[in-house]
């Protein structure tokens, strides 16, 4: 069986890529043991690739009283919304791995309302799904709810921006005919 191709556009090799990209992706296959093919996908554009982890990272990685957990839930919630194969699959294995729970993703990308997730949880993913569906809706209604769970105006800034990120991510994915890496399928469970 001939290897499915990870992009419907040409993907750069990582030795011809600038050393700062370069070193990035061999960072990352150090850590995972394999290279995430969004990763080389977007590799084709390095300033855009260096823009896109930039915001990625600053989004996904920082600390607050949303957790990582809780970030992945947000992009496997919308990423299912906007049938982003790659971004479901993909962050459903970090999803697992951060929640240290092998069932959560598949629930939250099914049917988050009917996942065994908290209240809390559920109205995070209500604000990211009406950013991702409907932004132009959100209204002081929305705030208020998300403050009665407990989130700031910082932390419902950051479900947005998650939200609304993804959704350009999950747009360049459908686009491009991003492949998830089988090795994400199995993380995790």
């Amino acid at each position: 069986m001939t290897e499915a191709a990870i992009s419907r556009f040409p993907v750069p090799s990582i030795e011809n890529l600038p050393e700062d990209i370069r070193d990035r992706i061999l960072a990352v296959q150090e850590k995972s043991g394999f290279v995430p093919n969004v990763f080389l996908v977007l590799a084709r554009r390095p300033d855009e690739f260096r823009a896109f982890f930039a915001y990625h990272d600053t989004l996904m990685d920082k600390p607050g009283d949303i957790t990582k957990a809780e970030r992945e839930m947000i992009v496997v919630a919308t990423s299912n919304a906007n049938q982003c194969q790659y971004c479901v699959v993909a962050h459903g294995a970090i999803l697992r791995i951060r929640a240290k729970n092998p069932l959560i993703a598949d629930q939250v990308a099914v049917n988050y309302r009917k996942a065994d997730i908290s209240s809390r949880q559920k109205a995070m993913l209500d604000f990211a799904m009406k950013v991702s569906a409907s932004a132009y809706e959100v209204s002081e209604e929305d705030f208020s709810l998300l403050r009665s769970h407990g989130f700031s105006e910082e932390d419902v800034w950051d479900i947005a921006a998650i939200s609304a990120f993804f959704g350009m991510s999950n747009r360049m994915a459908n686009v491009t005919s991003m492949r998830p890496n089988d090795e994400f399928y199995t993380l995790g469970r």
